[in-house]
């Protein structure tokens, strides 16, 4: 099982950690709310999580053009 990282605007993956590398501590641990849960993390069919972040080069758009904070998907 792995922990993948795709940003959520282009839906490239940045990353991915196998499951068994992360401290129990570090998985339990309550920094986000239940909101925030549903909004950014999802668990696969086969049991792997899916956190939805951004990536270096979207962020950087981001920071040019600040009005595409109000679209919910600004890449087509």
């Amino acid at each position: 099982m792995t922990i993948r990282y795709k940003c959520r605007h282009c839906e490239t993956e940045i990353g991915q950690l196998p499951l068994d590398s992360i401290d129990e501590h570090f998985l339990k641990k309550n920094d986000i709310t239940h909101e925030e849960k549903d909004l950014y993390i999802e668990l696969g069919n086969e049991g792997e999580y899916t956190v939805q972040c951004i990536c270096e080069e979207c962020q950087s758009s981001l920071q040019k053009f600040p009005n595409y904070y109000a679209l919910k998907k600004w890449i087509q």
